[in-house]
């Protein structure tokens, strides 16, 4: 299938492009049967093609990344939407956030218990309502205020996931070690033919967690940011120190204000910041020209991308 391209008023073409994250801090490769990761695989493969579709018909990149997102939270393997980690008392808790490049509006929700998309609910948010950010009960009154479905907190139920909580439970200090097995993340960064970028990011949160904890994900310049003017990322990792050090808006600052390219914005904020912080994990990012970034520090990150024209790259771990 041939690519659709414009022409913008330079007489430049205007390419497309998408990337994907499901989480960083992956379990050690000793530890990922092949099997396993042919699973992880596919999932990406198939949440990658969600959001290109979009991008290749001429599509938005706030549509392309919402709909990257939906495929992964509907994959039980990624931990958002259904397959979530369970808190401490036995509940799924989820986060999501999307934001406009073009326009800096935002939308997010956090701590919702009966959303089957949550970044459907965030983008809901955003478009119609005149706030950035609802929290739990009152973010489902608004989502079924605009004719949205809730359903039971058993769709989000997993074994996996539940074993996961018991051992936690039981005091199993190895598996509190392997971020994978307890935090994780989604998100999507995309730019579209008409030059506009969108990020949308996802997240069950953390394992075992109490008190209402909310992470960096939903967070509008800690886990997720837009702006036309430099780029869009979506972060995943160590939420709390990803909200100190402001990782997404920093990227974009160091590219606007500092004349920084995309690459070495991340891989200053990913490799020197967040270490400095004893932060772990990563971004994606993508900026106007349709140049990509996906810098993490953590052993792996599950990411794909594609441009205009190109072959889908998928990875977990470093090459």
């Amino acid at each position: 299938m041939i690519a659709l391209r414009r022409w913008s008023d330079q007489g430049k073409q205007q390419m497309f492009a998408l990337a994907i994250h499901g989480g960083a801090g992956t379990l050690p490769r000793a530890e990922m049967s092949g099997e396993r990761e042919l699973k992880y695989q596919a999932g990406l493969a198939a949440a990658l093609e969600a959001g290109y579709s979009v991008l290749q018909g001429r599509g938005t990149s706030l549509d392309a990344v919402m709909r990257a997102v939906m495929a992964l939270e509907d994959n039980p393997l990624f931990n958002a939407g259904r397959g979530s980690v369970f808190t401490l008392d036995g509940h799924n808790e989820l986060d999501a956030a999307i934001m406009d490049g073009r326009t800096l509006q935002a939308g997010a929700v956090c701590g919702v218990t009966h959303i089957r998309n949550p970044i459907e609910l965030a983008r809901t948010v955003m478009e119609h309502s005149e706030f950035v950010m609802l929290n739990g009960a009152g973010a489902e009154e608004f989502a079924l205020s605009r004719g949205m479905a809730l359903v039971p907190q058993s769709y989000f139920y997993t074994p996996e996931r539940w074993q996961q909580l018991e051992r936690i439970r039981g005091g199993d200090v190895a598996l509190s070690a392997l971020t994978i097995s307890h935090v994780g993340t989604v998100g999507a960064v995309a730019l579209d033919v008409d030059g506009r970028l969108a990020a949308a990011t996802s997240t069950g949160g953390m394992t075992g967690k109490r008190y209402s904890r909310i992470g960096d994900s939903p967070i509008i310049g800690a886990g997720t940011y837009a702006d036309d003017r430099s780029c869009a990322v979506s972060a995943t990792g160590h939420g709390e120190i990803f909200i100190r050090a402001a990782v997404a808006h920093d990227i974009c600052s160091r590219m606007r204000f500092g004349g920084r390219s995309l690459r070495d914005a991340a891989r200053e904020v990913v490799l020197e910041e967040l270490p400095a912080l004893r932060g772990e994990g990563g971004v994606i990012a993508i900026d106007r020209n349709g140049e990509i970034a996906m810098e993490f520090n953590s052993e792996g990150m599950f990411r794909a991308c594609r441009k205009d024209g190109g072959q889908p790259s998928i990875a977990i771990y470093r090459a």
